[in-house]
């Protein structure tokens, strides 16, 4: 029969700042976390500075994220996918879509338009399909410039490609969940393109 490890007694961190009770992990454990113990060291070394503001951005970032509603996550997934079509068309050499007319990529004048907008066919947003370079002139002041738009597309992807997106009717509702996969895949696509761009 086994004998069940002794139980450790709790212990009132060291920092006194903190004066939490705690349970130690191992022998000799005076502080609760690794923040109190860079706490309680020597504040004029400059590792222990670094680290302490380290684990402050850490945290930092931690409370923004959970605070972080689906609307936010939605926009941030939304950019990353736009980023990595405009660096897809950039690298392939394409010009507008709509106007065929090549596109300015030195400054902010590229959008990544949908042919089927966002409005009206949210479950396509992620499409790869359904969204391209396009000159920020045709997707916004000419409302995508759609007409134009499908015959881009045709001689993009083919008529059976488009006549696919035409007839998806398809509802899809993106978790937060979702949403944080969408962003991190279209973040790895576009270094991946970056770095083929450098190399």
């Amino acid at each position: 029969m086994k004998k069940s490890p002794p139980t450790r007694k709790q212990k009132t961190c060291a920092n006194t700042a903190c004066g939490v009770q705690f349970t130690p992990q191992r022998l000799g454990q005076k502080v609760c976390g690794p923040r109190c113990g860079l706490a309680i060291a020597p504040v004029n070394d400059e590792k222990v500075r670094k680290a302490l503001a380290q684990i402050e951005r850490k945290e930092v970032r931690a409370r923004k994220e959970k605070l972080k509603s689906r609307g936010d996550h939605l926009r941030e997934a939304q950019q990353a996918f736009n980023e990595y079509i405009r660096w897809r068309d950039q690298l392939a050499g394409h010009c507008c879509i709509s106007s065929g007319k090549p596109l300015d990529w030195s400054g902010n004048a590229v959008d990544a338009g949908h042919y089927r907008s966002v409005g009206s066919a949210p479950h396509l947003r992620f499409d790869e399909r359904n969204c391209h370079a396009q000159s920020k002139q045709d997707n916004r002041f000419l409302s995508g410039n759609a007409v134009d738009y499908r015959i881009g597309l045709i001689a993009r992807i083919g008529q059976a490609a488009v006549d696919e997106l035409e007839a998806d009717q398809s509802v899809k509702k993106y978790t937060i969940e979702d949403l944080k996969a969408i962003k991190a895949e279209f973040r790895a696509k576009t270094r991946e393109l970056k770095a083929r761009a450098v190399a």
